[in-house]
């Protein structure tokens, strides 16, 4: 996907994808990861999501990443927050309360960025991005995450072909197939989701299920 195609969702609102409130998944499940509070949480391609604001309120520290300066400033705008603004390297840093967002791109983030980031949670990135670009992400993810780590992930799988995407199908197997060989994938829900996301149906899909992982990095014990 190139960053034109986001620009372009994003200054005509085409972002179905995006949710006003928090997304069941990270409420039902996060306890599970049993992340102490303070801990610092990495939320990639972040958008302007409100589960940003839940995991402050839950008292941890986030940074999310996203590539679309309209989707960052909106996130502040729309939470009446006024945040301050500073270069780092690359990226343009909004920082407000416990939130910070860079604005840039994810593959630039080094592992010097995360040192701190022991946490992430993935809703929209995965799902996001196209087979080449799952595959790069996955690969720099687990690249630039702290030792140990671990984090909640969360996608959805119908037939690719009944449509064209994003968000994409990324199937159980695949899921395993890019991040098996640095964390253990542990599925925590399966969901058939189809009847009540009539937007889907509506355009052809016959099957879409969610799942929810608990993803702990392979050096992680307990």
């Amino acid at each position: 996907m190139e960053e034109g195609f986001w620009q372009t969702r994003w200054q005509r609102d085409q972002i179905g994808f995006h949710l006003n409130q928090v997304n069941p998944g990270l409420a039902a499940y996060w306890s599970r990861l049993a992340i102490p509070k303070g801990s610092k949480v990495f939320v990639p391609l972040c958008g302007k999501s409100v589960d940003m604001c839940w995991l402050a309120d839950q008292g941890y520290s986030v940074l999310g990443i996203e590539l679309i300066e309209k989707a960052v400033i909106d996130f502040f705008v729309e939470q009446n927050l006024t945040p301050v603004i500073t270069q780092q390297g690359s990226f343009t840093q909004y920082s407000a309360g416990a939130i910070t967002i860079l604005c840039g791109d994810f593959f630039n983030l080094t592992a010097e960025d995360l040192v701190d980031y022991p946490v992430f949670y993935d809703r929209a990135a995965l799902i996001a991005l196209p087979s080449g670009l799952r595959e790069q992400y996955a690969h720099h993810l687990s690249n630039i995450m702290p030792k140990p780590c671990k984090g909640l992930l969360l996608t959805m799988d119908y037939p690719q072909q009944q449509m064209k995407g994003p968000p994409f199908a990324v199937p159980p197997e695949q899921v395993e197939q890019l991040l098996g060989e640095a964390f253990t994938v542990e599925c925590t829900e399966e969901r058939d989701i189809l009847e009540q996301e009539w937007r889907f149906k509506a355009v052809g899909i016959t099957r879409m299920f969610d799942y929810v992982y608990c993803v702990r990095s392979r050096c992680l014990t307990n």
